[in-house]
């Protein structure tokens, strides 16, 4: 039998995502500089927190996203523990952020996909775009949460 899974409007702290990060392939997109310090200045600070639990309660899925609630939802992180994919969190997830940032109808949405999570987005109706501009004079350094 199938966990039943509840998606919500949540924050969670900065062990539990690092520990749910452990589970999913977000796990190698951040930087190992400051890294506990920047996680918990994360989901402190974005203005939309989605959480998806099985029925245990357990962290299987996490969308974090910034947004003005009138144009634009940027996501930050969208992920999927490994054991819970192909399940249609993920979908989910995007679809609530939508509507709590303020509908398809009036919020463009943006973010930057792993190049393996592009089939994905592309399944929930996104296209690439060239028209985005960036500044990262920032070095990182590489590594795997585990």
């Amino acid at each position: 039998m199938a966990d039943k899974i509840s998606i919500r409007n949540e924050r969670v702290s900065a062990g539990e995502y690092i520990d749910f990060l452990k589970r999913t392939d977000l796990g190698s997109q951040y930087p190992k500089e400051r890294f506990e310090e920047r996680i918990a200045r994360l989901v402190e600070t974005v203005t939309i927190s989605l959480t998806a639990r099985n029925g245990e309660g357990l962290l299987v899925g996490a969308l974090f996203g910034l947004t003005d609630f009138a144009y634009w939802l940027y996501v930050t992180d969208l992920g999927v523990d490994r054991d819970y994919e192909r399940r249609g969190i993920g979908r989910s997830l995007m679809k609530v952020a939508h509507e709590l940032a303020g509908g398809e109808k009036d919020i463009a949405v943006y973010l930057i996909a792993n190049e393996n999570a592009v089939p994905f987005y592309e399944k929930c109706g996104m296209k690439k775009a060239d028209d985005v501009m960036q500044y990262n004079h920032i070095e990182w350094t590489e590594f795997t949460v585990e």
